[in-house]
């Protein structure tokens, strides 16, 4: 193992262990470099490493602090190294998508409250057939989020909402070319809508299922 994963695997288990929590300071680099048996240099590259992912917050000047630790924070570069890939990888992103999105939504029909219910009647009443492609995804987007949000699991939100938003482009682009998008996009949500109100979760998935592998044979067929 190189010392850097090693210095990393540390910090880590200080962290895990409980001994730096969310929002506390990091001891000063000496103290931890002598505390852990690292090199002051080894020590810095792994504090730079752990910034990266947001695990660690260095502000010049006073000190390096572990971050919030919260699942949407800890996801953003997970954000960016999936921005960088093609339409190839986007696939696989959908498949992500459809392997994660049904259970959520069955756990949505058994969890989600009246208010996150009349939300989501709300995200669905702001689009109409008038809507123009960009809106469309705005919506569709801010519909499977709200949904996502009803299970209370802030880590499995955070993960498919990050998944998601990746495929803008994709949808973007069925929304360009294929007739009826706004229309069918509606429908579909609306028939998901009713199955949470139903609270019929195997229904809910299923017809989840259908609607995110709409987006993913489409864009297996544009290839």
């Amino acid at each position: 193992m190189a010392v850097t994963d090693g210095a990393i695997l540390q910090i880590k288990e200080m962290i895990v262990s409980g001994d730096l929590v969310p929002g506390s300071k990091l001891p000063p680099e000496k103290e931890l470099s002598d505390r852990l048996g690292l090199s002051r240099s080894s020590l810095r590259e792994a504090v730079k490493a752990l910034e990266v992912i947001r695990v660690l917050d260095v502000r010049r000047g006073d000190g390096t602090y572990v971050t919030s630790l919260e699942p949407r924070l800890l996801l953003e570069a997970m954000n960016f190294v999936v921005d960088l890939h093609q339409d190839d990888s986007v696939l696989e992103i959908l498949a992500v998508r459809r392997m994660l999105e049904p259970q959520a939504a069955a756990v949505a029909a058994r969890e989600a409250s009246p208010e996150q219910l009349e939300n989501l009647e709300e995200i669905l009443r702001e689009i109409g057939d008038g809507t123009e492609v960009e809106g469309l995804i705005e919506h569709d987007l801010k519909f499977h989020r709200h949904i996502v949000e009803s299970t209370g699991n802030k880590y499995l939100t955070s993960l498919i909402d990050s998944l998601s938003s990746r495929t803008v482009r994709a949808r973007v682009w069925r929304g360009i070319t294929q007739a009826g998008a706004v229309a069918r996009t509606i429908d579909e949500h609306r028939a998901i809508l009713d199955a949470l109100r139903s609270g019929d979760a195997e229904l809910t998935a299923a017809l989840t299922l259908a609607h995110v592998s709409g987006v993913e044979r489409w864009l297996r067929d544009a290839r």
